[in-house]
Order: structure tokens, then sequence, then C-alpha cells
């Protein structure tokens, strides 16, 4: 069991969560998660009534050749959308994604309590200095290289054991910083092809030597639909499966564009752990 302080609120990490994603971007590599600000409390409903405890709001896509946008229009995406919906649901964790360690202090003063970093503060130097000062958990993700970069360095000898060393040198990192929660985000897609995220996720229990929550996102990504010779749109059937991998290689927290489905498939983990 792991408890994480989201401002003075207690996440308490005793089974699976599910971690809804909300893109406030016009060009996430699935349509289906891009919201406006007319609709985001409504879609917002829709996600807790169907069971997620986390809110992931994002206004910067990290999606292949994507163009990163000026920290101004980042925030013009993502703060009206955090209170909005933090006024709304008071109850409801949300999490701000953003590599910005601006965007990341104006959104945890507009209702954030979770800042989600891509990069594990290589992009932002000030990011992780920024963490420790707002006292909050931080989703660190691994990622070789630069969003620029990602695709062209995608060559391991040993993806689990690299990814360990690099979370064991980053936590020390953000230990050092003074950031108390961490949540670990193995970057399924970042700097890694299909096999390797496979691989990765076949050995996501090494991860567990460090003590520390684990985040799985792979839901509607490449390694899905490529595999299956569909699109992004067509992958929740795949999504499900590798969802369910996922929780029985070690996973706590599932980040899903389908909430309900997730929640169903944590339920029957849940079912066929416990006959």
């Amino acid at each position: 069991m792991y408890t994480l302080n989201c401002k003075g609120r207690l996440l308490v990490v005793d089974k699976p969560l599910v971690m809804g994603i909300m893109n406030t971007t016009p060009d996430s590599f699935y349509a289906g998660s891009r919201y406006q600000e007319t609709d985001i409390v409504r879609q917002a409903d829709r996600m807790i009534a169907d069971g997620a405890s986390l809110l992931d709001i994002g206004g910067q896509s990290t999606r292949p050749r994507s163009e990163r946008v000026p920290v101004e229009e980042e925030l013009r995406r993502v703060t009206g959308a955090i209170q909005a919906i933090h006024q709304r649901f008071p109850e409801v964790i949300i999490s701000i994604d953003t590599f910005q360690s601006r965007v990341a202090a104006e959104a945890v003063a507009a209702g954030a309590s979770i800042v989600n970093d891509v990069s594990a503060g290589s992009i932002d130097a000030a990011m992780i200095e920024t963490v420790a000062a707002l006292q909050v958990p931080y989703v660190l993700m691994h990622m070789k290289g630069t969003l620029e970069t990602l695709h062209q360095l995608a060559v391991y000898d040993n993806i689990t054991r690299e990814v360990l060393d690099f979370f064991i040198q980053q936590v020390a990192l953000c230990r050092k910083a003074g950031i108390k929660d961490i949540i670990l985000d193995p970057g399924f897609g970042f700097g890694k092809n299909d096999q390797h995220n496979l691989a990765l996720l076949k050995n996501l229990s090494a991860l567990h030597m460090l003590r520390l929550p684990i985040l799985v996102g792979l839901s509607r990504k490449r390694t899905i639909w490529k595999t299956l010779g569909i699109t992004a749109d067509e992958a929740l059937n795949g999504t499900t499966v590798i969802n369910t991998l996922s929780l029985l290689n070690g996973a706590h927290i599932l980040r899903v564009h389908d909430v309900k489905e997730a929640m169903e498939t944590i339920k029957l983990w849940e079912a066929y752990k416990e006959a």
C-alpha cells in the first residue's frame, strides 16, 4: 500500500487506480482524448462517474512530430480547465501533465495536486526544485533523449535494466531536492519501439524493488494498434488486454482514455486474484 499527500488530501493506493486522460490540445494522437473548455467539466463528470480516481490534464501534445507550444499558450489551455473541474469536483485529484515548471506551479495554484512530467526534469531544469517547493507528488517518467530525438535513440542493451538504473538515479535526485512522493512511469512509447515496450511490460515487476507506485500509460498507443493492424480509434479491446497484462505484472495506476473499461478490467482482475 502507498499513500500520496496531494496538498493535504491522502491518495491511498491499496488497489489499482485509474487516471483519466484529458487533453486540451488540438493535436493529441487520439482524437477521443481532446476536450474543449466548454465541455471539459461534463467529460470530467463522466470519467469520475465511471470510476476515475485521478484526472490528468495536459495542454501540450507529446505525440511524434508535434510542435511545442509556448508557456503562455499551454497555461491558457490548462488553467481554466483545472479551475473549472476543481470547483465542480473538489474531491477529485487532478494531475497536470507538463514538462514546464511555470505551468506546473500555476496549475497547482489552480487546483492540481500532482505534477506529471514526461521528461523527469530533463527539459526544464527548474522542474524538480519547483515540485519540491510545491510539496506535491511527482510522476517521474523515463524518456530517452528529447521529444525531438527520442525515436532516433530507441537502442538498448537491456531496456529493463536501463530504465531501472535511470529511476534509481532520478529518485535519488528527487529525494535530495525534497520531493517526498514519487510515482514511476516507465514511459511506454517514449524512445522505445514496440519490442521494447512489450519487453518492459513483461518485466514491469522489476521496478518493484524501488518500492514506489507504478503508473502504466499504454492506452490506445502505437504498440497496440500497429501490432493489431488497426487504428488508435479501434484499439480499445487491445488496450484492455494490455491493461490486464499491466495489472498482472504489478501496475498500480492505469492512465487511460476509457475509464469505464479500465475499471471493469480491474474488477475482473481482483476477482481473478481472489478466486
